[in-house]
């Protein structure tokens, strides 16, 4: 281990007992290793399911509002480890630090989300057609939710699941990348602790399924798990959906995005600009509400591109290294194959662009294994199939359009369909951008990225079309079931006017 291993051991003080070498553990930040893992078998699998149902049965018995008491300690928890853990993200996903204390407090927020919700799991009281009659629509656990994460947020994303699953009420299974396992470890261990100490917590409340594509295969296949939330690219969305659909049970899935954002003639490009920098080139623009596509109106089109053509040769001058440095804005891409399929794409798209900027590869002293890379931003005459396929890497294409009309038709033009944002002043554009936007998420003035944990986050298309976190996507977590009673003395009525005498 190198001299990071402090905050693992920290973090991790039951490391030993995953040792193994089926799985090496590295860091982007340098190439380092960080651990090496062994990874669950399939009959360990089996037994993880298998405890995960009894753990089910037996919590969702606890009143709502005490289970919403263990996610208000495990948000006390993720207050007094919030450094230790953000350095981990930054040190597993490369992500700069600034961000991995964003996605732990992400954590928190859902913690406190959950917790007033666990008494608001409302349900409704329906009015009969038929006296002496009551009808009521109840919400009840599911049952075991098996959670697939991703690199790029390696913890937020299980928190989102699991804060609002446990509240309902059910067990959870969680898979993370291969990429990210001990930043999983890391936030299991402390979510024991807290259980150790609550007297209604079973065993097996939450588990870490340590594996790659076999073992999350097997949770998906399984129909003790009636809900899949799988967060990656939409094509592990079309392998997971038809899967989980074929034995009758749930998804949810997060998948990919090619997210846009519309400037118009009116926009403020004093806030423009710095909403696309942070969209394109933050999380080395791995996120999946990363700006892919920037279409600025013809009259401001030269000027937007060269505008940020200088403010990415500022980036590449000063702000790319090191993710734990204070002064890094864009850390590494997570490994070797994130960099090869950003080069692919560059050489695939060159001969349209009129212009390309940036896109090589810096910084290689850092280790052979750590691919930090200049951001890119390519400059076409229109868009071009290329466009249409997500790149989860720093590359931006600048657009051109004449019509908000048109600008909306080449914005839709996508499989995907995340996160989207208009720069504008005329209430009629926002309005207007609004409606026909075909995104899960309509931004004004802000950035396509980033999003609050009070509104439901997810997309449309070939983003797959689930919500998570805010509004009333608690729902995806439990079972809704009509219940009708009758309270009177006579033969009950039957529906519709129905009579059936004998």
């Amino acid at each position: 281990m190198i001299a990071s291993a402090s905050v693992v051991e920290k973090l991790i003080p039951n490391l030993a007992q995953f040792a193994g070498n089926d799985l090496v553990v590295t860091s982007p930040r340098d190439g380092a290793v960080l651990a090496t893992l062994r990874l669950d078998t399939a009959a360990e699998v089996d037994a993880k399911i298998a405890a995960s149902v009894v753990a089910f049965r037996a919590w969702r018995d606890i009143p709502a509002p005490r289970r919403g008491e263990l996610i208000r300690q495990l948000g006390d928890k993720l207050r007094a480890h919030k450094e230790d853990l953000a350095q981990l993200v930054t040190l597993e996903c490369g992500k700069i630090l600034e961000e991995g204390r964003g996605e732990v407090q992400e954590m928190i927020d859902i913690c406190d989300f959950a917790v007033g919700l666990s008494r608001q799991l409302y349900g409704l009281t329906i009015q009969s057609e038929r006296p002496n009659h009551v009808m009521q629509e109840n919400w009840l656990p599911l049952g075991p939710v098996g959670i697939i994460s991703a690199f790029n947020f390696p913890v937020a994303v299980w928190s989102w699941n699991s804060a609002l699953a446990l509240v309902c009420g059910d067990s959870c299974l969680w898979k993370p990348s291969e990429k990210t396992p001990l930043t999983a470890l890391a936030v299991q261990n402390m979510l024991d602790e807290v259980c150790k100490d609550f007297p209604e917590a079973p065993a097996n409340l939450s588990q870490v399924i340590l594996g790659t594509y076999e073992q999350g295969n097997q949770m998906v296949e399984d129909a003790r798990v009636p809900l899949i939330s799988a967060t990656g690219s939409s094509r592990m969305g079309r392998i997971v959906g038809p899967k989980v659909a074929a034995r009758f049970g749930r998804t949810l899935l997060e998948l990919g995005g090619n997210n846009a954002m519309i400037i118009t003639p009116s926009a403020d490009l004093a806030i423009a600009i710095p909403s696309i920098l942070f969209g394109s080139v933050g999380t080395a623009g791995q996120r999946c509400t990363s700006t892919r596509r920037v279409l600025v109106h013809r009259s401001l089109f030269d000027q937007v591109f060269e505008t940020l053509k200088k403010a990415y040769a500022q980036i590449g001058e000063s702000k790319i290294g090191d993710p734990l440095s204070a002064s890094t804005l864009v850390g590494p891409l997570i490994d070797k194959l994130a960099f090869d399929a950003m080069q692919a794409k560059l050489a695939e798209v060159r001969g349209e662009a009129l212009e390309v900027f940036g896109g090589q590869r810096v910084q290689e002293d850092r280790g052979a294994d750590a691919y930090y890379v200049h951001p890119a931003l390519v400059k076409l005459p229109h868009q071009v199939e290329a466009v249409k396929e997500e790149t989860f890497a720093p590359l931006t294409y600048v657009i051109p359009y004449d019509s908000l009309e048109e600008a909306l038709e080449i914005h839709n033009d996508v499989p995907q369909g995340l996160s989207s944002a208009v720069m504008t002043t005329d209430v009629r554009d926002a309005e207007f951008f609004k409606r026909y936007s075909d995104c899960g998420i309509a931004n004004v003035n802000i950035g396509t990225s980033g999003a609050e944990i009070g509104g439901a986050f997810g997309g449309e298309k070939e983003t797959g079309g689930g919500r998570e976190s805010g509004s009333d996507s608690w729902r995806a977590y439990m079972r809704r079931q009509t219940s009708t009673t009758y309270f009177g003395h006579e033969r009950p009525a039957l529906a519709q006017g129905i009579t059936f005498d004998v």
